[in-house]
């Protein structure tokens, strides 16, 4: 009897691996064939079988067992709140593309609630992807409000703030950093951040309900570098300092501590919270960002991670 269970377990997975490459990677049946090792005739199957079980909907809504057990192991290991693992294209590991939807998920489980929640973000490409992925929807009761700056120091919009876009898809009150990433000096930040419409920002991310984040890896590809905020000197001397990665341009160590000095004086950004009550969840995948992500929540910058099961099973690795 449990080897019959077992069986179509295992069947179910299978079905839900095909129908998460058909109908989120948006391979082709052969594609899923190659992947999955079965014929062209058994990948076709395997898809009809998804739906026929209702395991795909507009997103893969079928728990694969590996991942529930990768998202068991991290929430052990790093005390985490929240932990979403989805399946990984085999082809492409790094791909964003199925932790958008758990990312826009996840987003949209909160924008459900008829009571009042405030909602800070911060931004890079992981999260503009899950706010792309959001359904419209009438959310006048709620607040989302920028973790940082949305402009570039000659005064241009960044280029992955996503403020203003989740405010258009779900129709909520925002409210954006009117700042540069960073200040030109300490004193420069001083003042901006004694303004009142900046006060009143970083009180709101102080109340916030939860806090979504992207995470930055600290090397050649840094999105701070890639993005034109940080120099490869700034770089260096990051990584002489024991950079693993970044939060909302804030740079940490391997243990989770934001450094002391460098650009880290002149970032505009809320300050970064340590062990937070209320939900912070990362959003990242690849294996670039494995150090930063682990970092992250060894230092408790985050409590909550929603990835896919090759970056997880990177995290899990000693």
């Amino acid at each position: 009897m449990s080897s019959k269970i077992d069986s179509e377990n295992s069947r179910l997975d299978d079905a839900a691996r095909a129908g998460w490459l058909y109908y989120v990677a948006g391979n082709t049946q052969d594609e899923i064939a190659r992947k999955l090792g079965v014929s062209r005739q058994s990948a076709q199957r395997l898809v009809s079988l998804a739906v026929s079980e209702r395991l795909v909907k507009v997103r893969l809504d079928h728990p694969i067992a590996h991942c529930m057990e990768l998202s068991a192991r991290l929430k052990d290991a790093f005390d985490l709140k929240i932990c979403e693992i989805v399946p990984s294209d085999p082809d492409a590991p790094s791909s964003i593309i199925g932790t958008a939807h758990a990312g826009a998920s996840e987003m949209e489980r909160h924008l459900k609630s008829r009571h009042p929640k405030i909602i800070a973000i911060g931004t890079g490409r992981a999260l503009r992807a899950c706010v792309e992925q959001l359904s419209p929807m009438d959310c006048p009761q709620h607040s989302i409000v920028s973790l940082l700056g949305n402009m570039m120091s000659d005064g241009s919009a960044t280029a992955y703030n996503v403020v203003i876009r989740m405010a258009e898809r779900v129709n909520a009150k925002h409210y954006p950093m009117p700042l540069p990433v960073y200040a030109r000096s300490e004193e420069e930040k001083r003042i901006l951040h004694n303004q009142e419409p900046v006060h009143n920002i970083l009180e709101l991310i102080r109340q916030a309900d939860v806090t979504f984040v992207g995470i930055g890896n600290m090397d050649a590809t840094a999105p701070l570098l890639v993005d034109g905020f940080l120099t490869r000197d700034d770089i260096r001397a990051f990584d002489r300092a024991g950079a693993a990665g970044e939060i909302t341009s804030w740079v940490y160590d391997r243990q989770g501590r934001v450094i002391e000095g460098l650009s880290n004086d002149r970032v505009n950004s809320a300050p970064l919270v340590v062990d937070s009550p209320n939900p912070v969840i990362g959003i990242a995948a690849g294996e670039v960002k494995v150090k930063a992500i682990r970092a992250a929540m060894e230092g408790k910058l985050i409590n909550g991670l929603i990835t896919n099961e090759h970056t997880a099973e990177q995290l899990l690795k000693e």
